[in-house]
């Protein structure tokens, strides 16, 4: 297990060293400048079209809201990487590396419009809901249907076995710390729960993830609040500390800089996931008049998860004092900073949100991976048997080691990642001119701007429920 451990480790660091992070900063600037900071901008229509939203239905079809689409993939985004990465990330590269977590998702917001818009774009009718995501507009944008295949594939691997394998390993990992709970009970209680909701469908998945996600991110918000309160007179020396060692002379001789970037982007794509392709595959599921609705809802959910939850536990670890130099890490660290800050009961509060943020992020990584299973195939016995290998790796999580948990789960994301970019690229000229429709709508005074595929006369024949 130990060579296998160090065979994925020397893989990952490669293909984050010399590959990942120039793409993903180079197209985050590039689709913002060419959106005109889209992310900043229309950050007020963001909340409006979030409040707006209802849940339609129409004829058979049990359509999912523009809310419940963003609550789903936000399930996904919150969940390990917020408590357990963010200790990761300040523990390997140091406390700049929130920095770098920050200008991610600042800037990889755009991706996260550009990738979720075209997801609407090329959405098909499902069953039960829309359906859509990278694979989809590989197949009917690029009029490369091998490529969403293999992105399918990645997907699968990606989510519904690689991350679901961290976010059991992360619960357990907690319980254990606090309640001294045994890895194996636990995980036997984590795949019976997964296994309960994921053969309930998407529905299921998007009421359970309406209900648990505000209630769990509203309450953890609210304690690192009164913690930052608690220590306001110590909030410029931690801003200045993060913002000095992103960019230090000390870091800098050291390659601490290098380091910092590193870990900032890795840990900030798992916790945000803007540009990794994930979640688009819900983005197309939701019931709108426009694709731009969509994708603006979604890059709200970017700056929900690393700017504001991510930072509350930076600042939570950073406030608290804890040793940084890698004696304890992942969530136990930041159980370890909450017991600094408001005693023994610290541990048991990180175990209870762990459990919630992560078994949140547990049944949204599984819809992921169905959604795009069914892009390949639609047999009902490949199916049960992909819902029953999902509760096997959520079980394998619970027993693996962190640091294996984790290796798989970052070169299982760098290769997707790679594969919706290039997409995302070459398609983004259409994310484009829905913009400029979406825009120019709205200063006609429409409040609620329409898309009909007639307006892309060139690509009409692509675009099937528009």
């Amino acid at each position: 297990m130990e060579t296998i451990t160090q065979w994925i480790t020397s893989i990952n660091d490669v293909l984050w060293t010399y590959i990942l992070i120039i793409m993903l900063l180079g197209c985050a600037a590039w689709f913002t400048f060419k959106t005109r900071f889209v992310q900043f901008r229309m950050l007020k229509e963001m909340v409006r079209l979030l409040g707006d939203s209802t849940n339609k239905a129409q004829g058979k079809e049990e359509h999912i809201s523009s809310f419940q689409a963003f609550a789903v993939s936000l399930a996904s985004r919150v969940g390990t990487g917020n408590l357990a990465g963010v200790a990761t990330a300040i523990t390997v590269g140091g406390p700049g590396a929130v920095f770098w977590m920050w200008i991610i998702a600042l800037l990889g917001s755009s991706s996260a419009f550009i990738e979720s818009t075209l997801a609407q774009l090329y959405k098909v009718k499902g069953e039960t809901s829309y359906i859509g995501g990278p694979a989809y507009y590989m197949k009917k944008g690029l009029k490369k249907p091998w490529m969403g295949i293999l992105f399918a594939i990645l997907i699968i691997f990606t989510f519904a076995f690689a991350f679901n394998t961290v976010q059991s390993n992360t619960i357990c990992a907690a319980f254990e710390q606090a309640f001294q709970f045994d890895h194996t009970w636990m995980g036997i209680i984590l795949t019976l729960l997964t296994l309960a909701i994921i053969f309930g469908g998407i529905q299921r998945i998007a009421k359970v993830s309406s209900i648990i996600v505000p209630v769990m991110a509203l309450g953890y918000i609210l304690l690192a609040f009164v913690i930052v309160g608690m220590n306001i007179t110590h909030l410029p020396d931690v801003i200045k500390l993060i913002v000095n060692s992103a960019f230090g002379w000390e870091q800098a001789l050291g390659g601490g800089i290098g380091v910092a970037l590193m870990q900032g982007i890795k840990r900030g794509l798992f916790s945000n996931e803007a540009g990794m392709g994930s979640a688009p595959n819900v983005a197309a599921t939701a019931d709108v008049s426009h694709p731009v609705k969509q994708g603006l809802i979604q890059t709200l959910g970017v700056f929900s998860d690393t700017l504001i939850i991510c930072t509350c536990t930076a600042f939570i670890i950073l406030f608290s004092g804890v040793p940084l130099g890698g004696e304890t890490n992942g969530v136990q660290l930041t159980q370890m900073a909450l017991d600094n800050e408001i005693g023994s009961g610290g541990s048991t509060y990180v175990a209870i949100a762990i459990l919630f943020f992560a078994f949140s992020s547990i049944i949204g990584n599984y819809y992921y991976g169905e959604a795009n299973l069914r892009y390949i195939t639609h047999n009902k016995t490949v199916m049960a048997i992909f819902r029953l290998m999902t509760g096997a790796m959520v079980m394998f999580g619970a027993l693996a080691s962190l640091d294996l948990a984790w290796s798989l789960a970052d070169v299982c994301m760098g290769l997707m990642t790679i594969c919706n970019l290039i997409a995302i690229v070459f398609l983004g000229k259409y994310a484009f001119r829905l913009l400029v429709d979406y825009q120019e709508q709205k200063r006609k005074g429409i409040k609620d701007p329409v898309f009909t595929k007639d307006k892309m006369k060139d690509i009409e024949q692509d675009i099937e429920c528009w």
